[in-house]
């Protein structure tokens, strides 16, 4: 492999997990009311245009790096869609662990 395939492999790990803290967070926390339902959405679109291009182009790193990065963003937009219900109960704030209501939020 050539240096350049080195860094595409390497900008697309780093770019691929950029997405996992907020996958984690929304998944211990079931909050997801201030995440936007677009972003994901969006993102993924673009995703498949650049996957679509990479499998043209033959391109390894472009392929794996968007296959990853569409499935950890479908797994955020799937979790806007169940744990939105979860919103209405108290919530739990992610560093301190204190509980508080909406009103108070």
């Amino acid at each position: 492999m050539t240096n350049i395939t080195w860094l595409g492999f390497l900008a697309g790990t780093v770019t691929s997990i950029s997405v996992i803290p907020q996958v984690v967070k929304a998944y211990k926390t079931r909050h997801v009311r201030d995440i936007s339902i677009w972003q994901p959405v969006l993102l993924d679109f673009g995703m498949c245009l650049w996957l679509l291009y990479g499998i043209i182009i033959g391109d390894i790193p472009l392929i794996l790096a968007n296959i990853f990065s569409i499935f950890c963003n479908s797994i955020l937009i799937l979790m806007k869609i169940f744990f939105e219900e979860d919103d209405n109960s108290p919530t739990r704030d992610y560093i301190s662990g204190r509980h508080s209501t909406k009103e108070e939020v």
